[in-house]
């Protein structure tokens, strides 16, 4: 038994060597009219640039900034923080432009059905758009895909992940602000 062992191991190195050989030869041989071009898949990009956006629940509801963030990654903006506003007491959204560029903000508000927008420029952040969702704020508020928009990369796996979205009651439990760890997020 301990021969047929030793020669399947010995098989399996000399398959193995000859795998490696003939891969190292077949490069070194090829010629430069036969070499592999690269085919380069472009990457997306919206309005031409990257536009850092933080998301922040001022309404209280759980689970808005987080709707608000998926939302926002479909249109192309590049969400990077989520967190509670300051106060749970928002009654309307609104967005604040944080780099003096209205025009990505009104693209963001619209993204979100959101009407208010505000320009406070702090050189401090490292964002472009802070976007405080309010208690009117729901995901109904998201306007429906139009045509013109492209349909998605084959690539894109999002479009096999759709979460269920919960629908929101009337009664919804508030999120104390003093207290994060309950998901106000």
């Amino acid at each position: 038994m301990g021969a047929r062992v030793r020669s399947v191991a010995v098989l399996v190195v000399v398959l193995v060597t000859g795998a490696v050989l003939g891969t190292w030869f077949a490069q070194w041989l090829a010629s430069p009219d036969t070499a592999v071009s690269r085919v380069s898949v472009p990457i997306p990009t919206v309005f031409g640039e990257r536009v850092r956006v933080e998301v922040m629940n001022g309404g209280g509801r759980a689970g808005m900034a987080r709707v608000a963030t998926g939302a926002l990654r479909d249109a192309g903006f590049d969400v990077v923080d989520v967190g509670n506003w300051t106060t749970f007491e928002e009654p309307v959204s609104f967005i604040l432009d944080r780099v003096g560029r209205l025009e990505t903000a009104r693209r963001a508000a619209d993204a979100l059905g959101i009407t208010e927008v505000r320009s406070e420029p702090d050189t401090n952040l490292y964002v472009d758009l802070t976007v405080i969702v309010g208690r009117d704020w729901s995901p109904e508020s998201i306007p429906a895909p139009s045509l013109e928009q492209p349909d998605r990369p084959w690539w894109d796996l999002r479009r096999y992940l759709k979460r269920p979205s919960a629908p929101v009651s009337p009664g919804a439990r508030l999120v104390d602000p003093e207290n994060e760890d309950e998901g106000g997020r």
